[in-house]
């Protein structure tokens, strides 16, 4: 292979692999896992691993490094994160989503997975690890923190008291600022936007992207020591994923 190869996985809806693929205009090799022959067709600067069980070789390489970075593609989420994590030796994986607004403003999110962020000690670190991640995107460094509601809803329930409560306290750590709910002042001017939850992070980058117009280019893993941009099966276009892993390589 390469010196220089990216592997990306080719699960379901395989075919807009490959189309993100040959459209993505990378200088990287890329190699394409998969487990369907009938995806295997002379594409060139493109590679396959025809595998009966693609997510496991296709992190296997990353991890031996016969790869220079990954994306998930259209693998299964549950399965390939889960083999990540082993490889990695983590427990838990930390993501931030880059993401673009119909207006071109781009910025990260996090956390964008439904179990990540839900203590405080797992926001500070998601913002200072997407902070240091946004700095080498050539991004805006600052944090924004959203919470679950405005100071004037202090007392309306528990549950926006505790979130007024936490997001101060990650901003004050952090040196972010506590923009309350107002994500969009956030997002005018931030480059890391730090949602209350995993959940509502989640629900950010769905609206934002499939109903909103907005563009999500991949979603780096924050804490691990090789490049793996994660993505959603959904995703109509796998060319920006294949883009911003080469970028992180650079």
């Amino acid at each position: 292979m390469p010196p220089l190869t990216i592997g990306i996985g080719a699960g379901e809806r395989g075919e807009k692999v490959l189309e993100g693929a040959l459209s993505s205009g990378i200088r990287s090799g890329i190699t394409i896992y998969t487990a369907a022959d009938r995806l295997v067709s002379p594409s060139p600067g493109v590679t396959y691993q025809v595998s009966p069980e693609p997510e496991e070789q296709m992190i296997a390489d990353l991890a031996d490094g016969r790869i220079a970075a990954a994306v998930r593609g259209t693998l299964p989420a549950n399965k390939t994160l889960s083999l990540l994590k082993r490889a990695s030796g983590v427990e838990t994986l930390l993501r931030a989503a880059l993401l673009e607004t119909p207006g071109g403003e781009k910025f990260l999110l996090a956390p964008v997975g439904v179990d990540e962020g839900w203590t405080v000690d797992q926001r500070i670190e998601l913002a200072n690890r997407a902070q240091t991640l946004a700095a080498k995107c050539g991004l805006k460094t600052k944090v924004g923190i959203l919470s679950g509601g405005r100071f004037g809803d202090t007392g309306r329930h528990p549950e926006v008291d505790r979130s007024l409560a936490d997001a101060e306290l990650v901003a004050r750590v952090t040196g972010g600022e506590h923009y309350q709910i107002l994500i969009e002042e956030a997002v005018r001017d931030c480059g890391v936007i730090i949602a209350p939850d995993g959940i509502s992070g989640n629900l950010i980058f769905r609206t934002l992207v499939f109903l909103g117009s907005g563009r999500g280019h991949g979603a780096p893993v924050l804490n691990i020591g090789r490049i793996f941009v994660d993505t959603s099966r959904a995703t109509p276009d796998y060319a920006n994923a294949l883009r911003l892993a080469e970028s992180l390589l650079k």
